[in-house]
C-alpha cells in the first residue's frame, strides 16, 4: 500500500475546508496570513487606470475611505474576467477566497482570476452597502 498520496490528500483536507468557511470583512483582520473565503457586499468599486499596475479595488461592506476588506485585482490580471471587475461586482454580495493580507491596516485578497470570486447575489443585502463607485484617489 502506498501511504504517501493518501497523507498528502489527508493534509490537503484542513486547507480545502478552511477556504470553504466563509468568514465576514470585519473578521479579515483577525486571519492574516491564512487562506480563507470572505463573503461580503462590494460597497465601493474602483478601477484605478492612471495608477501604477492599474489595479482594481473592490471594497466590501464599507466603502473607501472606511473600508474594512479589500479585494484587489491588478490590472495585469483583470484581462482574464469576462467583464470588467467594477461593472461585474459594483453592489453584488460575493465571496472571494485566497490569502488574506494587511494592507496599511486593511486586510485584502489579491485576486488573480475570475475563479477566486463568487457572486452569491445581484443586490447588496444590507443599507450599508449601498456606496459611491468609481471613487477617485482610492489608488495607494
Amino acid at each position: 500500500m502506498r501511504a504517501g498520496p493518501i497523507v498528502l490528500a489527508l493534509l490537503a483536507v484542513p486547507t480545502v475546508l478552511l477556504a470553504q468557511t466563509s468568514i465576514s470583512p470585519a473578521e479579515a483582520a483577525q486571519h492574516v496570513g491564512e487562506t480563507a473565503t470572505v463573503c461580503g457586499t462590494v460597497a465601493s468599486a474602483t478601477y484605478a487606470a492612471h495608477s501604477k499596475g492599474r489595479p482594481t479595488f473592490l471594497n466590501l461592506d464599507r466603502p473607501y475611505p472606511d473600508q474594512v476588506f479589500t479585494v484587489l485585482i491588478w490590472g495585469s490580471d483583470s484581462q482574464s474576467f469576462p467583464v470588467a471587475p467594477v461593472d461585474a461586482y459594483a453592489q453584488k454580495r460575493i465571496c472571494v477566497t485566497g490569502r488574506i493580507t494587511l494592507f496599511k491596516g486593511v486586510a485584502e485578497i489579491v485576486v488573480r482570476g475570475p475563479g477566486a470570486i463568487r457572486v452569491v447575489s445581484q443586490q447588496g443585502g444590507s443599507g450599508e452597502a449601498a456606496g459611491a463607485l468609481g471613487v477617485p484617489g482610492q489608488a495607494a
